[in-house]
């Protein structure tokens, strides 16, 4: 006579079907939750509202005078559109010397590599007062340039050179990886399929490196934008023509006009918020692009 087979007991430590959840890694997922916002809050949100707090009491009507005062509509307009134009230029040319870097071997490569590094370690007063003296009338490049009507030191071109040189290894750092790790084989592929040069750059290596390009170009314009040291120093500082907002923000501050120092920073904020969102929105779009 045939006995039937009674079930194996279910192990103690068998989860239920329905309950049944994915093993992490590192567990405390709302430890480690409370431990980011908790630190995000301190470090940037609290700041932040701060800013906010006292540039609210002086009302909107007040804050809109600041806002509209010629002078520092001046030094707004002066510090975004350089800082603009210097992330522009070293979204280029940062790409380009990645590319060097990255597919070429040469002798000094390591050391020319490592340089791009200095400007995050050189104060910015020393990199100021070097790239016054290299540009300035009587200095190496200067000397030449200024005889043929291109004044550089003292004058925005100058803000524009100093920008450059401090944001130059943002795009180099964030475009170097993802062309070490770009699949060579689809750019010759492209060219057996008798696709040039400009067109194997246009359809298989930019599309790859949007993303990273608009990152450098986010973090060059942030550091841009907010840029002190080296740029007083070759600037000239003139009102209405040199004078950047940070600039304007310290002098507020040594005139004890803390109300109006505060408006002109949450002035910074907002627009800087604004194309830091727009970039950001566009290296989304391209993402979900590239992911179809």
């Amino acid at each position: 006579m045939t006995h039937p087979v009674s079930p194996a007991p279910a192990s103690p430590l068998a989860a239920p079907k329905g309950r049944r959840r994915a093993r992490r890694v590192i567990p405390g997922f709302g430890l480690g939750m409370g431990i980011t916002l908790f630190w995000l809050g301190l470090i940037v949100l609290v700041p932040l509202a701060g800013l906010f707090l006292k540039a609210a009491g002086l009302g909107v009507g007040g804050i809109w005078q600041i806002w509209s005062e010629p002078r520092v509509l001046a030094a707004l307009r002066l510090s975004f559109l350089t800082a603009l134009a210097a992330a522009a230029f070293n979204t280029v040319m940062g790409t380009w010397v990645a590319w060097v870097f990255v597919r070429y071997r040469f002798p000094g490569r390591r050391l020319f590599d490592a340089m791009i590094d200095l400007p995050f370690a050189l104060p910015t007063a020393v990199a100021g007062i070097a790239l016054t003296a290299l540009y300035g009338g009587q200095g190496w490049i200067g000397r030449w340039l200024e005889p043929l009507g291109v004044k550089v030191a003292y004058a925005p071109a100058g803000i524009v050179v100093a920008l450059v040189f401090v944001g130059l290894p943002f795009v180099v750092r964030i475009v170097q990886p993802v062309l070490a790790e770009s699949e060579r084989e689809l750019e010759e592929a492209a060219g057996t399929l008798g696709a040039n040069r400009l067109q194997t750059v246009a359809r298989v290596v930019l599309p790859a490196l949007w993303p990273a390009l608009l990152t450098g170009f986010a973090l060059a314009f942030a550091r841009g934008v907010g840029e002190y040291g080296s740029v007083i120093f070759i600037a000239g500082n003139l009102p209405f023509a040199t004078e950047i907002a940070p600039l304007l923000i310290t002098i507020r501050l040594d005139e004890f006009d803390y109300a109006g120092a505060t408006a002109i920073a949450t002035a910074m904020l907002l627009l800087s918020f604004v194309v830091l969102l727009l970039v950001n929105s566009l290296q989304a779009r391209l993402q979900r692009r590239g992911a179809r």
